[in-house]
């Protein structure tokens, strides 16, 4: 059954806040009582600054061992390759022509980008020889506004985040839909396979009175206003599997188990993350954030696991 998170809201009621959980967050809510939000993305443990190149960088991937990163930006068809311990630029492969690059990860030996459109590239053998790059249209489009990309290593799919329209024929009001790429089949699933809910949301942040003093968080997802959590980056969690959102509008970040269910809920300081577009962990649950320049310096950041038990 697709876990619609709607469908959820039951499961959210019978949550009940912890109280001094909730207090010791500043920035963010969790109700689930079997998870800890074990990040302080406030406080970076290392901040690397990126080339004027990727002021606009839209997407971030990590290679399988940890010892690489991947980058793409939102006007240039190339990847480029990042050392995750002093944030130099190593290489750098041309693998399409210019166009609205938002999300890029690595499997294997092969890397994925993501349009804005849905178009999706298979780049096999990067930055050697031998590359070869397979392209891939479906229905999506720039209504969709693709800008999310993720590796779904149980399942061997990729799961894409619409920023805007969550359909294609059929209307999803007040929701934001994710898609799903088999690796195996190469056809991209009709109907979303997640939804992140309006109603869902805002029924969550009614279970906790606690709520009420993250005064910004309340107001993002204020009833009377438009449902403003716009996907920007999606990665998955390598030790629990938990479905980790990003929205760069609201500075917001939604973490999501399997099947749907809201489990935390982060408010992004905008002094630290002036426009979060990239996401990825690496293989012990390190967290990396890339950020857009917005007429400054791009960064990324990486955040330690740091469990609050």
């Amino acid at each position: 059954m697709l876990p619609i998170l709607y469908g959820l809201v039951m499961t959210l009621l019978s949550c009940q806040p912890a109280n001094d959980k909730a207090a010791d967050q500043a920035t963010g809510l969790t109700l689930a009582p079997d998870f800890s939000f074990d990040y302080r993305l406030d406080d970076p443990d290392e901040a690397f600054k990126l080339p004027n190149e990727l002021e606009e960088i839209s997407g971030l991937g990590i290679s399988e061992d940890g010892e690489e990163l991947v980058a793409v930006q939102d006007e240039e068809g190339i990847l480029f390759f990042i050392n995750p311990y002093n944030g130099e630029v190593t290489r750098e492969a041309k693998f399409w022509k210019d166009g609205d690059y938002e999300g890029v990860e690595w499997v294997g030996n092969t890397i994925y980008v993501v349009k804005s459109t849905g178009t999706i590239y298979e780049v096999m053998n990067p930055a050697k020889a031998n590359q070869t790059v397979e392209k891939y249209n479906f229905f999506l489009n720039d209504d969709n506004d693709v800008e999310g990309l993720a590796y779904d290593k149980a399942n061997n799919r990729l799961l894409l985040a619409c920023k805007a329209q969550a359909g294609h024929e059929v209307e999803y009001p007040h929701k934001k839909g994710i898609y799903a790429f088999d690796l195996k089949e190469k056809v991209l699933q009709e109907q979303p396979v997640y939804f992140v809910d309006a109603d869902s949301v805002r029924h969550y942040l009614d279970q906790a009175p606690a709520i009420r003093k993250l005064e910004k968080l309340m107001e993002f997802f204020d009833p009377g206003e438009a449902f403003g959590f716009s996907p920007s980056a999606i990665a998955i969690h390598p030790l629990t599997g938990h479905l980790y959102i990003t929205s760069s509008v609201g500075k917001m970040l939604l973490v999501l188990d399997r099947s749907g269910r809201i489990l935390h809920i982060e408010k992004l300081s905008k002094k630290v993350h002036p426009q979060p577009e990239g996401l990825c962990f690496d293989p012990n649950g390190g967290l990396y954030l890339s950020n857009e320049g917005k007429g400054g310096t791009p960064k990324f950041y990486r955040f330690n696991l740091k469990p609050r038990n």
